[in-house]
């Protein structure tokens, strides 16, 4: 069978709507069946695809000049996509990719984000507020409430004291942080889930904090 013409091709991906961007020089030396194998999605919710369209620039920026990968927007099916930019493209570098677009889409600020890049010993870790405890309208509303305190005080208090940074999504929560870290933010939220006050749990914290400063 002989191979599709160049129109057939053009016939085939007519309608399709996406933005790549590549780094220089990647087109040569990669196969379709290479890039198609370790292809990344990160599907983005509705509510991301304005700071995603706000933060573009950046984003390629960080994906195709420091990670050397290509990276598009598929706006048909709400996925951004990152591929290999040769076949001899570092594969762990996919891994960095994925995660730090997949902690943007979760809400974290894109700054914040770049330090799955940069460090190893960085997670994401997701609970719901009803695996703690089940809470249903205005008691789950008093609760997000108190997990943010005023003006954000009481969420930006437990975050410098653990040097993690935390996402409130609705009645979903997201921690980056490392592990030790991640154990701290979780175990005080949690604290403040099942009624604690803000200020007995910001003093446990200092404690905490000031045991860890001991043993260093």
């Amino acid at each position: 069978m002989s191979p599709p013409s160049k129109k057939t091709i053009k016939s085939r991906t007519k309608g399709k709507k996406s933005k790549v961007v590549a780094a220089k020089d990647s087109q040569e030396g990669t196969s379709d069946s290479y890039n198609f194998v370790n292809l990344r999605r990160v599907s983005v919710p509705a509510n991301r695809l304005t700071p995603l369209r706000n933060n573009w620039e950046t984003i390629v920026r960080t994906v195709v000049e420091h990670l050397k990968l290509q990276i598009r927007m598929c706006t048909k099916n709400k996925v951004v996509e990152v591929r290999p930019a040769s076949e001899n493209t570092d594969l762990s570098l996919l891994q960095k990719a994925q995660d730090y677009l997949r902690a943007f889409m979760l809400g974290f600020e894109l700054k914040d984000a770049e330090a799955l890049i940069r460090l190893e010993d960085i997670f994401i870790e997701s609970f719901d507020i009803k695996d703690v405890k089940r809470l249903s309208g205005d008691h789950l509303s008093r609760c997000i409430g108190r997990i943010s305190g005023k003006d954000g005080k009481t969420k930006h208090a437990i975050e410098n004291m653990t040097r993690t940074r935390v996402v409130l999504a609705q009645d979903r929560i997201h921690i980056m942080g490392s592990f030790n870290s991640i154990k701290m933010a979780r175990h005080s939220i949690c604290s403040l889930i099942l009624g604690n006050q803000p200020g007995k749990v910001y003093n446990n914290l200092c404690n905490i904090s000031k045991r860890l400063r001991e043993k260093l």
